[in-house]
């Protein structure tokens, strides 16, 4: 295969000037000159290929509903409250905070900075090529990182927080490993060592998430009390 060349865009002429430098800022780049590879069309190749693929998983979603019921439970009765009454699924995260935390915090305070976040974060240039965290001072990101850590599961402790103590525990312990073998030259040490701080923390809450929604689901029973689910409980 042919590689792509390289020119300098406007005002190049390689007779008077054969020795040709490309600057390439953040809002510039290198101009790539060379032939266009195969193009398809939208429609159809993309369009009935889309199609195709959305009437699988109608089928396949009609067949599991064929064969396995869904988990409803009787109708609803005014005068009998369901102990513990869980939100879905998709609200146990929330519900589980409310748990170790004052209201205002776990449902008003939390999920607005969360937003917040999702919503400023976009105009602000934070690592846009996505550097790796240890790439520049790697001592002084790890002592901030670990202040930081060390503060957030004092706090989480305090409000014994365990269901999220747990997940930013082990992640921190993965940023230290990362740290350690970031001069690693292969292996799953060397691919954490290359990762940016964006990605550390969509990773912890992630973690956070799913742990916080697998205890609300499994291991809440009557009162919110913690129960293991493999043992029948009085309601």
């Amino acid at each position: 295969m042919e590689e792509n060349k390289i020119g300098t865009g406007l005002s190049s002429d390689a007779k008077k000037d054969p020795r040709r430098v490309v600057f390439v800022t953040k809002k510039t780049s290198a101009r790539v000159v060379g032939e266009r590879g195969p193009q398809l069309m939208t429609f159809p190749h993309l369009l009935i290929r889309e199609a195709i693929a959305f009437q699988v998983l109608v089928i396949a979603m009609v067949i599991v509903a064929l064969f396995w019921d869904a988990p409803l439970e009787q109708l609803a009765n005014p005068l009998l409250t369901p102990n513990p009454a869980k939100a879905p699924w998709y609200f146990l995260g929330l519900q589980e905070l409310l748990h170790f935390f004052p209201p205002f915090v776990a449902g008003i305070l939390i999920p607005t900075l969360v937003v917040i976040a999702l919503i400023v974060i976009p105009y602000f240039n934070v690592n846009i090529e996505g550097r790796a965290l240890w790439a520049h001072r790697p001592a002084q990101h790890l002592q901030t990182i670990l202040i930081v850590a060390l503060i957030l599961l004092a706090f989480l402790a305090g409000f014994r927080a365990w269901t999220i103590f747990v997940p930013t525990a082990l992640v921190a312990a993965l940023l230290a490993i990362s740290y350690a073998g970031r001069r690693a030259e292969k292996g799953w040490l060397r691919l954490m060592g290359t990762k940016p701080l964006a990605w550390w923390i969509m990773t912890w809450f992630i973690a956070v998430a799913i742990c916080l929604t697998a205890v609300g689901t499994f291991f809440r029973g009557p009162g919110w009390s913690w129960v293991w689910p493999w043992r029948m409980h009085a309601g």
